[in-house]
């Protein structure tokens, strides 16, 4: 009795096993398409890392700056020798907001800059761009922008 009883149990517990994978397969009888996400370089922390290109070939972040984040960092890395145009845009259309610093890959540094920045870049590697408001100027900039560098080719 006790060997029938263990048949019929193992035998049970077997069948049901099987219409779980049964289920499973045919829970999805059509393709599965997932949605490509787009690529942004977004704000994390006090850093942008420029790890996505645009159609035109050049790099385009969002951040904001605020009383906790009075600097923003901007992090990409340099494969070609030219000129770095780059561009804060904010949102309300003027600030008081700046290319503070670079950082080149040998650890020097230059600044401060405008707005606009225009540097030939001799090294190839990891830049930081360094955006936070003048401390010669009033009224901080607080709010969201945008950034636009864009390598040119020697």
């Amino acid at each position: 009795m006790k060997i029938f009883l263990m048949l019929l149990i193992s035998i049970f517990f077997f069948s049901c096993h099987q219409k779980e994978k049964e289920n499973a397969a045919d829970a999805a009888p059509y393709p599965i398409v997932k949605k490509k996400k787009k690529e942004e370089n977004k704000q994390i922390g006090d850093t942008i890392h420029m790890n996505f290109r645009n159609e035109k070939g050049s790099f385009t972040g969002e951040g904001s700056l605020d009383s906790i984040r009075s600097k923003v960092f901007i992090k990409f890395k340099n494969k070609d020798l030219g000129a770095l145009e780059a561009r804060i845009v904010p949102t309300t259309g003027k600030g008081n907001i700046r290319f503070n610093q670079i950082i080149f890959p040998d650890k020097s540094s230059d600044g401060p800059f405008g707005m606009d920045l225009k540097i030939l870049l001799k090294q190839k590697g990891d830049y930081i761009l360094v955006i936070g408001h003048s401390l010669m100027a009033d009224n901080p900039y607080w709010g969201k922008f945008k950034v636009q560098l864009e390598n040119k080719k020697e």
